[in-house]
């Protein structure tokens, strides 16, 4: 059911919050043990919340999200509920506070139902970077889900839970999202609070919801959507009626297709799925109107120089002193701070830790760390030049499907080129949504993205919901 069935179920009375939560956990206690989607699953806690919203259903009939369960990141911290970030590090950190939007959902009527898989500190694009185990793809078990975010993609897509929140770095949240065929909505920089969010690229990270349905998604935006005092990086800007702007009617609407970017390097099922939907938003009325992103190309270094940057200074607060794991039996500080990190990390982690640690580094900062803030602003520039002449801009969100588990662990490098499409709308602080729009010969699922003016999620929000009552793929299920 989507997050819509289940709220009109509970509202109406014709289902309790009790009766969706017992049988979401029978749904997740079938699937789980062959996906590997969570790492920390809050029955007691579910129940009694559950519990409570049917004793005082008056007080939270209207809630938008009333009785709706809903998986979390294990990088968003929960009060009183382990929170690990998928590393051993974090293994046995329970935090004292609710991130923000927790506390939103939460005062909206949803019932957290667990923590969900991902690559270590978000470190990566296939979630086998975990500390823990990697999770499986439910289209097909041998493969990856993507990444980070992959545990929440999977849990939605194998029906155990109806939305879930991830956080975007450089395509976190999408790339897992087409991998396993739902949507996936990297909002704008600064719209949704990043308070609780443990932290991996400051400029960068943002928190966003993967649903069944573009409306699912509209909806579950508006209500983590909004300023927040507790982080000053969050935009004061109001927060739109996302789902008032779901009209179906995109007749006019410009969209932009960078070919030259779309043309080389993308597989050719993908390619052809791509073309398809195009076909689709032409049909529904849109102008499709080529455009230059010269720069784009670039975006993948420059992310990897930024984001490991930010890591290297973000990562320095594990230490083995205030929190988390301290390696046992150490004589010294220095011992302590080594073998602390040693252990707590993971190789992914480490390697991103040192590469920004070096281009940060005294004689380096100039040709690395500087020059990819120069060309960053290029990247800004390029869609502010193409957002003068379109509304959107579409590309395949990932340029392949779903790549098999160990496929791609030993090449670091053929693992980051798979974020081509997708760095770009971080590094410009832009929203960016994918939706299913396709399936390969092979049953595996394809997305098609969109990327939008800054804080115009309203308009990439609702091309693609007409694109997605056009063409149905959300309505396809992995055979689980």
């Amino acid at each position: 059911m989507t997050i819509r069935d289940i709220r009109d179920a509970v509202r109406s009375r014709a289902r309790s919050a009790s009766d969706v939560c017992r049988e979401t956990f029978e749904r997740l206690e079938r699937t789980e043990p062959s996906i590997g989607a969570f790492n920390t699953v809050t029955r007691e806690q579910a129940v009694a919340r559950a519990a409570d919203i049917d004793r005082h259903f008056d007080r939270w009939r209207n809630a938008p999200l009333v009785g709706v369960p809903i998986a979390i990141k294990d990088n968003l911290c929960t009060r009183g509920v382990r929170t690990t970030a998928s590393s051993r590090i974090l293994e046995a950190f329970v935090p004292p506070y609710d991130a923000t939007v927790v506390t939103r959902l939460e005062s909206a009527g949803a019932v957290i139902i667990g923590k969900t898989n991902c690559d270590e500190f978000a470190m990566g694009s296939s979630t086998e970077n975990s500390a823990f185990a990697p999770t499986h793809n439910p289209w097909a078990l041998d493969r990856t889900p993507g990444g980070s975010s992959g545990g929440s993609a999977a849990a939605v897509a194998a029906g155990m839970a109806p939305v879930a929140l991830g956080s975007d770095t450089g395509g976190s949240i999408r790339q897992p999202a087409a991998m396993c065929g739902v949507v996936g909505l990297k909002p704008t920089y600064g719209r949704v609070s990043r308070y609780g969010l443990i932290a991996f690229g400051s400029s960068l990270d943002q928190v966003g919801p993967l649903t069944r349905t573009v409306y699912d998604a509209a909806l579950t935006l508006g209500v983590i959507a909004g300023a927040d005092p507790a982080d000053a990086t969050s935009t004061p800007e109001p927060v739109a009626d996302y789902v008032a702007a779901l009209s179906g009617d995109i007749r006019g609407t410009r969209v932009g297709v960078p070919r030259a970017l779309v043309e080389q390097g993308v597989d050719h099922e993908v390619s052809d799925a791509f073309v398809q939907s195009l076909n689709v938003l032409a049909s529904r009325g849109a102008t499709l109107v080529d455009i230059d992103l010269p720069h784009a190309k670039y975006a993948t270094p420059v992310y990897y120089l930024v984001a490991t940057a930010e890591a290297s200074s973000n990562l320095a607060r594990y230490d083995g002193v205030r929190y988390g794991y301290r390696a046992p039996g150490v004589k010294d500080l220095r011992s302590m701070y080594t073998r602390s990190r040693e252990h707590g990390f993971g190789a992914e982690v480490k390697r991103r830790i040192i590469l920004g640690t070096y281009v940060l580094s005294s004689g380096y900062y100039d040709a690395y760390y500087l020059k990819a803030q120069q060309v960053r602003t290029l990247i800004l520039r390029d869609y502010h030049h193409a957002f003068e002449r379109v509304d959107v801009v579409a590309m395949p969100t990932s340029p392949t499907p779903a790549f098999r588990l160990g496929e791609r662990v030993d090449d670091p490098l053929q693992m980051y080129l798979g974020d081509v499409f997708t760095v770009s709308a971080n590094l410009a602080g832009l929203p960016a949504i994918s939706v299913p729009c396709g399936l390969t010969g092979g049953r595996l699922p394809i997305g098609l993205q969109l990327t939008g003016r800054r804080l115009d999620e309203v308009t990439i929000l609702r091309v693609a919901d007409a694109y997605e009552q056009e063409a149905g793929w959300w309505k396809e299920r992995p055979a689980l």
